[in-house]
């Protein structure tokens, strides 16, 4: 049997010893939440991120953060800048994004040394192959995100060498949409522990292969490990709370214990996610046009070993299996984005 049958991602929360094999020293808390007032749940998580950013500012080297102008990355820079005199921020997107505008409304806010690419459609097609040779993915959700990502640690890495990025509050709070279809609040914490515990798999690789790819370090104070204990202890329903008109508000208790650190239309800006707001989606439609045109996908997915879901998925399939000689071995521990999910 070829060696490479055998081969599997590395484990997430354990260490290798060559006596006994892997070895778990951390598991993501799966403890039921904890009855606190509303007052403690939302004091207690800002003073929990304020300690897991200040920890994570911790460097001998400039640190810098991403600022894609939505809540995550801006609270994580809103805090950073406390402490940092004079704190550098990145963005990418298209001309007139809304990414971009949000950005530098909060760059302006905060008084951070902000930066910000404007990407092209041509410069995106000649720089898929090496996002995804570097990302090890084909998966059409992770390559559309991966793309900011790139251009913005190729950005970042011309001014700094450590990144903080917002990736964790999503799972963390209940930042999906598909979160809000869930009416039991005992299912949807267990679907939150159970998506922190997959980061590994999916997002962080996004982040950790786009940014060591320009040798920048990322950071994640959400999944600092003491903030994700306190945030699991969050009941689901501050999570997701009703407001006033009806809808449900992800995130309520993360953008209520920060809604003083930034304007109020950036605290309670709907989600989008980062090839969204970039404008990736629009500029991605634009670019793949022509080199979609020759892909028959019935035809393509009966001739690959493995589920292809679009014609942009088999051009990213395609694109990854050019880039390497084996390329079996790539495919074998691609993540899925709704692999396992319980709901």
């Amino acid at each position: 049997a070829d060696w490479a049958d055998e081969l599997h991602e590395f484990p997430a929360g354990n260490y290798f010893d060559s006596r006994v094999g892997f070895v778990p020293y951390y598991q993501v808390p799966t403890a039921p939440p904890v009855q606190r007032t509303v007052q403690e749940h939302v004091a207690l998580v800002r003073k929990g991120l304020e300690d897991a950013v200040e920890s994570h500012l911790m460097s001998d080297v400039p640190v810098g953060a991403f600022l894609s102008g939505g809540l995550d990355s801006s609270v994580i820079a809103a805090l950073a800048k406390r402490h940092v005199d004079e704190l550098h921020t990145f963005s990418v997107g298209l001309a007139g994004s809304r990414d971009i505008a949000a950005a530098r409304r909060v760059a302006a806010h905060i008084g951070s040394i902000h930066h910000e690419y404007l990407m092209t459609p041509a410069e995106v097609v000649e720089k898929l192959p090496e996002i995804v040779h570097a990302l090890e993915s084909f998966d059409q959700d992770l390559v559309r995100s991966a793309i900011p990502t790139y251009f913005c640690s190729r950005l970042a890495a011309q001014h700094v060498k450590v990144i903080l990025t917002g990736e964790g509050a999503d799972e963390l709070f209940a930042g999906y949409d598909y979160h809000k279809t869930v009416s039991d609040p005992t299912t949807l914490h267990q679907e939150l522990c159970r998506s922190v515990s997959t980061l590994h798999n999916i997002n962080l690789q996004r982040v950790d292969r786009l940014t060591m790819l320009h040798s920048l370090e990322g950071r994640v104070p959400f999944l600092d490990t003491d903030f994700i204990a306190l945030a699991l202890t969050v009941p689901p329903e501050l999570k997701l709370r009703a407001m006033p008109d009806g809808q449900l508000m992800e995130k309520w208790v993360l953008r209520t214990a920060c809604e003083d650190l930034l304007p109020a239309d950036i605290v309670w800006r709907s989600k989008e996610q980062f090839d969204e707001g970039s404008g990736t989606v629009d500029l991605l439609e634009e670019a793949l046009a022509p080199l979609l045109q020759g892909i028959d996908l019935e035809s393509y997915r009966t001739s690959v070993d493995g589920s292809v879901r679009s014609a942009e998925e088999a051009l990213y399939h395609r694109i990854l299996c050019e880039s390497y000689a084996r390329p079996e071995m790539i495919l074998r521990n691609v993540a899925r984005w709704t692999e396992d999910r319980q709901l």
